[in-house]
């Protein structure tokens, strides 16, 4: 298998996830065993790559591999971070949250570290505690998408309060109005304050760029159920 670091990067670059993939493992094959700088690097890029595709066992694999293996503290970052949200999408949450611990425990402050340590213990219904790590994160970068967009769910969801999470709703997607997740959020709290045939319009302009998403279709069901 033929493969170069410097065509995976480019590939890489050009969010070509498959073709990149192939460069680096054939660049891994041909790599000498005592060259520790350039096997870190290559399973640096094979464990983004993995994760780009969805094969999240074997990105851990590679992501796991250069934190034990480099003293890079930016590479160490990105890779727990990285870690973090696989852990979260595989439903890890305890796992997830010790990889962001160890993170904020070294002196690293992010948005998204705080936003997925927010959304870890949201996950894991410590609300007060995701509310409280989306507000750090605002702290940071108070035009944050990801973070007012889930601490307005978390307000309108859990009833904490459900006009201030409107208002929070209604700011993300001011930013990014074609955000699949946040027409969401704003259609759940828009039902939330009592506004069903508001809530329907947002819920199917996010149906409509995420068919796929089945948190909408129930959020959708929801809202005609009670509506009806």
């Amino acid at each position: 298998m033929v493969g170069t670091i410097q065509e995976g990067i480019r590939l890489f670059n050009m969010k070509r996830w498959d073709l990149a993939l192939q460069e680096f493992l054939g660049a891994l094959e041909k790599a000498k065993p005592d060259n520790v700088m350039q096997t870190i690097e290559l399973a640096y890029y094979l464990g983004l790559c993995y994760t780009k595709l969805e094969q999240f066992d074997e990105a851990l694999l590679y992501l796991e591999q250069v934190v034990t293996g480099t003293h890079d503290a930016m590479r160490v970052y990105q890779c727990r971070i990285t870690l973090a949200y696989i852990y979260v999408i595989t439903k890890r949450a305890q796992m997830a949250e010790s990889e962001l611990e160890r993170l904020a425990e070294t002196g690293f402050e992010s948005v998204q570290l705080y936003t997925i340590l927010a959304y870890t213990a949201w996950s894991e219904r410590q609300y007060q505690k995701a509310v409280d790590l989306y507000k750090k994160a605002l702290q940071l970068d108070n035009s944050n998408a990801t973070a007012i967009n889930g601490l307005g769910y978390i307000l309108v969801d859990t009833a904490m309060d459900v006009q201030k999470g409107l208002l929070f709703c209604k700011k993300a997607v001011d930013i990014n109005p074609k955000n699949a997740s946040y027409l969401d959020s704003l259609g759940w709290a828009y039902f939330k304050n009592g506004n069903s045939a508001e809530a329907v319009n947002w819920l199917r302009r996010a149906l409509d760029l995420a068919p796929q998403q089945k948190e909408i279709r129930n959020h959708i069901k929801i809202v005609a159920g009670e509506a009806g």
